[in-house]
């Protein structure tokens, strides 16, 4: 008796982002992109070191991914994270924002133990 093996498919094998984009930082990223020539094929969020608490949040355009990047999708906008931020931005939610005062994208990290006063910088 023959037995047949279903192969998964790739959304099947796809893990689930280890961050979440709002409807609101995603639409903004697109507006923004749209502006870029060439038009960039993703956007790299990370994590570096700098700033008083000792890291802060970057995001940039990318024209491809990186060898020691995942890549996830949102709303068929790429996501670029290597693999050191990953960590660092496990459970984090990145929002739009727009207040009468400032306007731009928000970063809520569950793992984040402390901030510096002007709140752009981080610890873990």
């Amino acid at each position: 008796m023959a037995t047949i093996t279903a192969t998964p498919t790739e959304q099947e094998t796809t893990r689930k982002p280890p961050l979440t984009l709002t409807p609101q930082a995603v639409a903004k990223v697109r507006e923004i992109m749209a502006t870029q020539d060439p038009l960039p094929a993703g956007l790299r969020i990370g994590v570096v070191g700098g700033g008083c608490s000792g890291f802060q949040y970057s995001m940039a355009f990318e024209n491809q991914s990186g060898m020691m990047d995942k890549v996830f999708s949102f709303d068929d906008l790429k996501v670029f994270i290597d693999a050191t931020s990953l960590m660092y931005l496990n459970g984090c939610t990145v929002d739009y924002v727009e207040t009468l005062e400032a306007a731009g994208f928000k970063f809520e990290n569950p793992q984040v133990k402390s901030t510096c006063g002007c709140g752009s910088s981080f610890s873990v």
